[in-house]
């Protein structure tokens, strides 16, 4: 056996979607780097050929075997159930969703272990996870509670923009209900420690409101008023570059750095989910990476789902995969 301290772990996803063929598609491209799969070798076998790719698929004993030149290297976790190359693709099944948790498992613990420098997950389909019995809605509730990580938030990105969400996935309703001073001062707080460590010790960051114009002095909604603007002033007494709270509508394009633009901001935080996500998918999906701060390992991931339109029938893009593994590797040092 041998250690390979730049070694990524990629978690296989959905096996019925496109995460294993992206995965082969970053390897045989050799953007994948120093990595061990963690999945199964029948559907990265399937992957494979369903590519069209000249690719061995080797199955390794344990996560840190030495692994052998131009192969797919798998890791199969021993909880992993039986019989996933023969899974429907492009379909939900509770067998799937089972395989990706306890992929998922498997591979925090690598991390928490310190046997790999960090992990990079394909899609997962949040209706298959929940078939199969896990009550998470997604990766980064289900890699905060196997962390044991008291708070983390997603942060999405790309060349030209970096976003970080107070709230995440639950119902716009709930997630009105769920902000408060706490939850803004603390994602300004996790914002600032992410950052130190990936080498950015004051990043300019900006807030955007959660109402019209933010608010509008309160004519439109006192969120602004009542915490957001509070919290912004708890953080900077703190010694952080917070500003705001500025209009969603326009703090997005303030903030995005473009060839003749430099970017008012290094990061902007977003109270919603689709309030943050929206400017950075539209700007390109291919580009984009999901990083979850705040866990004691890094983990990024595409920014994009299983895409069970296309999985087995249409070649699948791995841009943003490879840029997810990219990230990993800059955050990881």
């Amino acid at each position: 056996m041998t250690h390979d301290a730049r070694r990524l772990a990629l978690t296989m996803g959905d096996a019925a979607g496109i995460g294993p063929e992206i995965i082969v598609r970053a390897i045989a491209s050799g953007a994948a780097g120093p990595c061990v799969v963690v999945g199964s070798v029948d559907v990265m076998r399937r992957a494979t050929a369903q590519s069209g790719l000249l690719l061995p698929v080797a199955l390794l004993d344990a996560p840190d075997d030495a692994v052998p030149p131009d192969c797919v290297p798998v890791w199969q976790p021993p909880a992993l159930p039986a019989g996933l190359g023969d899974l429907v693709m492009g379909q939900v099944q509770a067998t799937a969703g089972a395989a990706a948790a306890c992929c998922i498992e498997a591979a925090a613990r690598l991390a928490l272990a310190g046997q790999v420098a960090g992990i990079v997950t394909a899609p997962i389909h949040k209706e298959a996870l929940a078939a199969s019995g896990v009550h998470h809605p997604g990766h980064t509730e289900m890699l905060q509670a196997l962390a044991g990580a008291p708070a983390v938030r997603m942060m999405l990105a790309n060349g030209e923009l970096r976003v970080v969400l107070v709230t995440i996935h639950v119902a716009l309703r709930r997630a009105i209900e769920l902000l408060d001073f706490d939850a803004v001062l603390q994602t300004l707080r996790i914002v600032q420690g992410a950052a130190v460590r990936w080498g950015q010790p004051r990043p300019r960051i900006a807030v955007a409101g959660l109402n019209p114009h933010a608010g509008e002095g309160g004519l439109f909604g006192d969120e602004e008023l009542r915490f957001i603007a509070p919290a912004i002033a708890a953080a900077v007494a703190e010694g952080i570059d917070a500003r705001g709270p500025f209009a969603p509508d326009t703090v997005f394009m303030r903030a995005r750095h473009a060839p003749g633009h430099p970017g008012e901001f290094d990061i902007v935080v977003a109270m919603t989910h689709d309030h943050g996500l929206i400017p950075v998918k539209y700007l390109g999906v291919e580009h984009g990476v999901n990083v979850t701060l705040g866990l004691p390992f890094v983990r990024t991931s595409p920014d994009h789902g299983t895409a069970f339109d296309i999985a087995g029938r249409r070649p699948a893009d791995a841009r943003s995969f490879e840029a997810a593994i990219r990230m990993a590797r800059q955050l990881a040092g």
